[in-house]
């Protein structure tokens, strides 16, 4: 059987958030005792990289590529209800399971539950469905994305991809989301926060 090409949305989305641990991993070294400390920061740092554990999400998870894009747009409500949360190397596994695991509830029409959701990130039953509580009261169940808001979100990650893979005037590539077809009334207002490293001034700038 053919495995299913992953998404680009799943790498550029790695490697942003592999960047922003890396510098936060950095900052925390320098003043370990301030490091924030939630119900999602492990003892440990898992061996597995980010984008490893993010294609592994996906082989096994079944996600549409929406979700991706709602996960990173639920983690970003997370830690700016958060500021003293920095995503490193301790905790990022974690926000990216529960944060897919949240929006696939939400986008998808069909999913796994959370015991197989456990199994694919590595971690007990147990601390799944706690983290997904603590997420859910993190974010205040705002769960709910308009077409602005996930619009926005992808022009960050298209701002990403531009990053990462300057194109050349014969290769301009795209990076194509699709719309979750929520018809929520929130309107996201932009971070202020110095998580995302900002390519391009009329782009909003994100806590991560």
């Amino acid at each position: 059987m053919v495995e299913a090409t992953v998404p680009r949305v799943v790498s550029i989305l790695s490697a942003l958030l592999q960047r922003v641990a890396e510098r936060n991993d950095a900052a925390a070294a320098a003043e370990e005792e301030e490091r924030a400390m939630t119900a999602a920061a492990g003892l440990t740092k898992p061996a597995i990289s980010i984008g490893g554990y993010l294609e592994r999400i996906f082989r096994f998870a079944s996600c549409s590529p929406s979700c991706y894009v709602v996960a990173y747009i639920y983690l970003d409500r997370f830690l700016r209800r958060r500021p003293a949360l920095a995503v490193d190397s301790f905790n990022v596994h974690r926000l990216l399971i529960t944060s897919v695991l949240t929006a696939v509830k939400f986008v998808d029409d069909i999913c796994y539950n959370n015991a197989y959701f456990a199994r694919v990130g590595g971690i007990s039953l147990v601390e799944m469905n706690y983290l997904e509580v603590d997420f859910l009261f993190g974010i205040a169940f705002d769960l709910n994305v308009t077409p602005s808001a996930f619009a926005s979100y992808c022009g960050v990650l298209q701002s990403e991809m531009a990053y990462l893979d300057p194109p050349t005037p014969m290769d301009a590539p795209r990076l194509h989301c699709y719309s979750t077809g929520a018809s929520d009334q929130h309107d996201d207002h932009t971070a202020t926060g110095a998580g995302c490293h900002r390519h391009n001034q009329h782009q909003p700038q994100l806590t991560v």
